[in-house]
C-alpha cells in the first residue's frame, strides 16, 4: 500500500491531464470508425505495432524492422483504399459533432436497398428475376440454383444480373437480408391469356406465384418495366416506393427501431470502449514514462542563478556534472542533453570561498525520465564583491613611424575611467588599453577614435562611461639621425627631457592581469 502511494505521489496533475486527452482520443476514434471497413484494418495495425513492441523487447531485430514496414504500408492502404469511408466520417457539418456524440447513422433496410436495385435495372434496362419465398417450401419447385449466401446490397443484385455474368439469366432467392441462391430455374406458366410481350422471365415469376406464396419480382430487358408476381397474379408496379409497400406487406421488415434490449447493449459496448481507452493509454504512458530498463549518463553544465548583483564569480570547479537517469528505451533514445539542466542557487552564496550540494532538487528532467544519481554531489564557488576602480587610459601602438618622423607629443580624452570588478581582480590593475593603433599610417598630427581593451572579460565599464577614447597626437619632423626603434630623437638636446618623459610613459610596461 505504501508503494502505491509512493508512486501516485509522483504522478503530475499533467500526467493525468495527458492520459485523458489520449484517452478520449482514441475513444471518439473508436466511435468515428467502428461501423466502418477500416476500423478493422486499424485494429490489425494496432496488434501488428503491439507484436512490433514485444519483438524489440525480446530482441528479434528482423522481425521489429518488418512488422514496421507492414505497420507503414497498411496505413497507405488505409488512406488509398478507404478513402471515401475516411471522407465520409471525417466530413462534419460542425466541430462538436466531430468532437461529441456518435456519428449519425443511416440504415437501409433490405426492402430499400432491393427497391433501389431494382429501379436501377429498370432504368439500365437489365432483366432480372427476384424471388422472396413465403411461408410455403419452393425447394420442390425450383431447381439448378447456385448456393451464394451473400448480405443483400444494391451492388451485389446489378452485379449479379449484369449482361455476360454467367448466372443473369436465372433467378435469386432472397431470405430476409441473405442471397440464397443464383442462377435458379422457375417453373413456367401455361396460361394462354398473357400479353405477346411477357418473355420467358413474365411466364417463370407467374409459374412460381401459381403454384406457391412466394413473391416474385422481375424487370424486363426490352422494356425496362418492372412487375411482381404474387397469388397467381403479376401487375406493373410504377416505383420504389410502392415495391417497398408490397415487400413489406409480403414480410416483417428486416430493419425496425432497434429494440431496448439492443440499445442497451449497445450503450454498454460504449461504456467499455471507453474503459479500454482509458486502460490502454494509461498502459502505453506507464510503458513509456515508468519503465526502467536503461540507464543513461549525461554531461550537463552547470546553471547558477539568483547570483547576488554585487558578487561576481571567479571560478567554479566542476563546471559540469554526470546526471545518471533511468528510464524507458524508446523515451531515452529521444532525450537529448538540451532538455536536462542542473541549476545552482547563489542567493544564499557570500563572498568567498562556496561548497554548495547538489541534489534532486539541482536537477530538471523532462516527464518519464528519473534520476539515478549525481556526480560529484558538491562543487565549489568562488565569489567576488564588486567593486568601481578610476584606472588611467593608456594608447596602445604598434609598428613603426616614417624615419624623418616623430611623435612629440600624446594626449588621450578621458584620460581616465571608472570600471566595475572583483575587488581581488581589480587590486593589481592600473591601467587600461586600447586597441593597439598602427604607427606606420601616420603621417602628420591628427586624432583617432578607438575602442578600450577591457580584460579579463569580467570587468565592465561603469555606467556612463565610453566604450572609446580619442586619442591626439602630434607629429614633427625629425631633426637629428639619431633615432630610437619607435621614431623618437632621444639624443637631441632641446627634446631630450620632454620626448624621453613621453618615451618611458608610452614604453612603460604592461602589468599582468
Amino acid at each position: 500500500m505504501r508503494a502505491l502511494f509512493v508512486f501516485l505521489k509522483t504522478i503530475r496533475w499533467q500526467d493525468v491531464i495527458d492520459i485523458l486527452i489520449n484517452s478520449y482520443i482514441l475513444f471518439r476514434i473508436y466511435v468515428l470508425f467502428h461501423q466502418t471497413s477500416a476500423f478493422r484494418v486499424i485494429i490489425g495495425i494496432a496488434i501488428l505495432w503491439v507484436a512490433q513492441k514485444v519483438a524489440i523487447s525480446l530482441g528479434l531485430v528482423i522481425t521489429s524492422w518488418v512488422l514496421q514496414a507492414i505497420i507503414a504500408v497498411a496505413a497507405i492502404i488505409i488512406i488509398v483504399v478507404f478513402r471515401n469511408e475516411l471522407r465520409t466520417v471525417l466530413q462534419v457539418h460542425n466541430l462538436r459533432s466531430f468532437l461529441w456524440g456518435s456519428p449519425a447513422r443511416t440504415i437501409e433496410t433490405p426492402e430499400e436497398i432491393i427497391a433501389k436495385a431494382v429501379t436501377q435495372m429498370g432504368k439500365k434496362r437489365i432483366g432480372a428475376l427476384l424471388v422472396f419465398p413465403g411461408r410455403e417450401d419452393i425447394a420442390e419447385l425450383v431447381h439448378g440454383g447456385i448456393p451464394w449466401n451473400g448480405k443483400v446490397s444494391q451492388e451485389m443484385i446489378i452485379s449479379i444480373f449484369w449482361p455476360n455474368n454467367p448466372v443473369h439469366d436465372g433467378a435469386i432467392i432472397i431470405d430476409g437480408d441473405i442471397i440464397k441462391e443464383v442462377g435458379v430455374l422457375l417453373p413456367l406458366s401455361q396460361r394462354p391469356d398473357l400479353p405477346t410481350f411477357y418473355g420467358t422471365r413474365h411466364r417463370a415469376a407467374l409459374g412460381l406465384a401459381e403454384r406457391s406464396d412466394a413473391l416474385v419480382i422481375v424487370v424486363s430487358e426490352e422494356r425496362g418495366r418492372i412487375s411482381i408476381a404474387k397469388n397467381g397474379d403479376i401487375r406493373a408496379v410504377p416505383g420504389a416506393d410502392e415495391i417497398k409497400e408490397e415487400l413489406h406487406a409480403h414480410s416483417k421488415p428486416f430493419a425496425q427501431e432497434e429494440p431496448e434490449s439492443y440499445k442497451r447493449r449497445a450503450t454498454l459496448k460504449t461504456v467499455l470502449a471507453g474503459f479500454a481507452s482509458l486502460v490502454i493509454i494509461t498502459s502505453i504512458w506507464f510503458g513509456f514514462t515508468r519503465s526502467k530498463d536503461v540507464i543513461m549518463s549525461l554531461d550537463v553544465p552547470i546553471e547558477f542563478v539568483n547570483r547576488p548583483q554585487d558578487l561576481e564569480i571567479l571560478d567554479a570547479r566542476p563546471t559540469q556534472v554526470r546526471v545518471h537517469v533511468s528510464g524507458a528505451s524508446a523515451l531515452l533514445r529521444t532525450l537529448r542533453p538540451q532538455q536536462v539542466s542542473v541549476q545552482v542557487d547563489l542567493s544564499q552564496a557570500t563572498e568567498g570561498r562556496n561548497v554548495l550540494a547538489i541534489t534532486q532538487d539541482n536537477v530538471y528532467l523532462p516527464p518519464g525520465v528519473l534520476l539515478n544519481r549525481i556526480e560529484p554531489h558538491f562543487i565549489e564557488v568562488i565569489l567576488d564583491r564588486l567593486i568601481v576602480k578610476e584606472v588611467t587610459v593608456q594608447a596602445d601602438w604598434e609598428g613603426h613611424l616614417d624615419d624623418n618622423l616623430l611623435m612629440s607629443k600624446v594626449e588621450v580624452f578621458p584620460s581616465k575611467i571608472s570600471i566595475i570588478g572583483g575587488k581581488s581582480i581589480l587590486k593589481d590593475i592600473k591601467t587600461i588599453y586600447t586597441i593597439p593603433i598602427r604607427l606606420d599610417t601616420i603621417k602628420s598630427s591628427g586624432e583617432v577614435t578607438v575602442p578600450l581593451i577591457l580584460a579579463p572579460a569580467s570587468i565592465k565599464l561603469a555606467p556612463g562611461m565610453p566604450e572609446k577614447v580619442k586619442v591626439k597626437y602630434t607629429i614633427t619632423k625629425r631633426t637629428s639621425q639619431v633615432l630610437d626603434k619607435k621614431g623618437f630623437n632621444v639624443n637631441h638636446w632641446k627634446e631630450k627631457t620632454e620626448l624621453k618623459r613621453s618615451y618611458n610613459k608610452m614604453l612603460q610596461p604592461e602589468i599582468a592581469l
